[in-house]
């Protein structure tokens, strides 16, 4: 069902790529399979997705096991397994955990007009103390074209303002296609480009992430830290609401704010 000996034969190139180990593998499962998957996902205005809409992100998304259809439900079960979870951390060197609860993965849609900025994800688990490791986003979306935008940005970290230095690497949104990435080295990633589709189209990814024991002193971050686009740089607004976002007891109120 997927490409594991891939992962395998390229685990070097993995733990060298820059500015933070990842990989970017086509065809990641049965082109027939990655149909069926795609064809579950539900409309962007389906009433059962979770929305966000502020200035630093667009999108909507759904993690609740009881209202994926059968496909979904059963690839999400396989990748929470131990048998692919195990082979996974051994291939990368990592002892990993499933996150049954699929806290921030599951389906992802941007719509026309998608957006999100460079970020760090969550370092500790809300509810399971353990440490955010690995991500894996699978793109969906059929007939997706490169002018429709919403590539997969990764930037380099600035140490003295603990933001995103540098657009390192883009990665076109293409069918079937797996990103596979470490979020423990500073990993700023997001949307380098707005999706723009003209509402023909629609951003779909599943996501789902792999955790590890913590490491001493490790850095309780619980909720994404999210960094200013060049457009917002310097605005007052925008670094208040920045704060609140990632703040364990404010982030609630600001998924869906206008400034």
């Amino acid at each position: 069902m997927i490409k594991i000996e891939e992962i395998k034969n390229r685990v070097g190139e993995f733990h060298a790529a820059e500015p933070f180990p990842h990989l970017v593998i086509d065809d990641f499962v049965d082109k027939e399979f990655a149909i069926s998957l795609s064809a579950e996902f539900p409309v962007i205005d389906d009433s059962s997705l979770f929305t966000y809409s502020n200035p630093l992100e667009k999108k909507s998304a759904l993690n609740d096991w009881n209202k994926f259809p059968e496909f979904t439900y059963k690839f999400f079960k396989h990748l929470c397994s131990e048998a692919f979870v195990n082979q996974l951390g051994t291939l990368l060197g990592i002892k990993l955990y499933p996150d049954f609860g699929l806290h921030g993965g599951g389906w992802h849609m941007h719509p026309d007009g998608g957006k999100l900025n460079p970020h760090l994800d969550y370092n500790i688990h809300p509810k399971l103390g353990l440490q955010r490791r690995i991500n894996l986003i699978i793109y969906l979306s059929e007939d997706w074209k490169p002018e429709f935008g919403g590539h997969f940005g990764l930037w380099s970290n600035d140490p003295e303002s603990n933001r995103p230095l540098e657009l390192r690497k883009e990665v076109e949104v293409r069918f079937n296609r797996a990103v596979i990435f470490d979020t423990t080295y500073k990993s700023w990633h997001g949307l380098s480009r707005q999706v723009s589709s003209g509402g023909t189209n629609i951003r779909k990814s599943l996501a789902i992430y792999y955790l590890c024991d913590p490491p001493v002193n490790a850095e309780n971050r619980q909720r994404a830290l999210y960094a200013p686009t060049e457009d917002q740089l310097s605005n007052p607004d925008i670094e208040e609401f920045i704060r609140k976002r990632a703040d364990n007891q404010l982030y609630k109120d600001h998924y869906i704010t206008k400034i």
